[in-house]
């Protein structure tokens, strides 16, 4: 045996040696916080943090904690580094609730669209958000964009009900803007209508913890909680779409 297959030998055992580690390390921490939190539900995935001794523990999709090798203690936060100035928690969220844009249920929005509409942006709304007609009287100014526009009523029943009227309106994009720029009533919803791709957007958002309104998504899975001002959406289109 030559000393190149010697070596391949000794880190594939090495590499072996590791792994079983590393599952029992894991199973440890499975064992030991379902134990001790039985009301915590089933355990996703657990994962190594930059910190030593430190891991994450990751449940319900998308919810993270941290914990010691032994699932002795639990930390309940966000974890920062400080070198970098970065959240790694909210870094960490963010990957895991990001929405791929091609994979957005467009059927279930209405589109406006402004000059050549080559640019593209989705939008979670709520029509009684206050912050979201601040946000639509700054997207009037955005030009050559198509905006994919979810009607994402969480602020109570008259929410639903405008939203479900402003869906079942002829010229959904017109009565929308109406309503949230020109403050004109919105018209009664057909008894007739199906709404259930209000109902749809609501599952969704909840799906990706969208918590708030308005919520915007670029093309690039960007993502951006709260009104930004038009200066902002520009600069966030461009820098999707290079």
């Amino acid at each position: 045996m030559n000393l190149r297959t010697i070596l391949r030998t000794t880190i594939s055992l090495w590499a072996l040696v590791c792994l079983s580690g590393a599952m029992a390390q894991e199973a440890t921490i499975r064992k030991n916080i379902a134990q001790r939190f039985p009301d915590l539900k089933a355990i996703d995935e657990v994962s190594k943090t930059p910190v030593a001794g430190l891991y994450e523990i990751r449940v319900n999709g998308t919810e993270v904690y941290y914990t010691d090798a032994q699932g002795d203690y639990m930390l309940v936060g966000n974890l920062y580094d400080t070198r970098q100035r970065r959240n790694l928690t909210e870094e960490r969220v963010d990957k895991l609730t990001a929405i791929k844009f091609e994979n957005l249920p467009l059927k279930d929005a209405f589109t406006i669209v402004r000059g050549n509409g080559e640019r593209k942006l989705a939008v979670f709304e709520d029509p009684n958000c206050g912050y979201c007609k601040r946000f639509e009287r700054d997207l009037q100014t955005i030009n050559n964009v198509t905006v994919y526009m979810f009607l994402y009523p969480i602020l109570g029943p008259d929410s639903t009900k405008k939203s479900e009227a402003i869906w079942c309106a002829k010229d959904r994009a017109q009565v929308w803007q109406d309503w949230m720029v020109r403050e004109q009533a919105v018209p009664s919803a057909a008894a007739s209508c199906d709404t259930n791709a209000i109902k749809r957007n609501v599952e969704l958002g909840r799906a990706h913890k969208i918590t708030g309104t308005p919520t915007l998504v670029f093309v690039d899975g960007t993502r951006v909680p709260g009104a930004i001002d038009a200066k902002q959406i520009e600069k966030r289109l461009a820098e999707a779409k290079s």
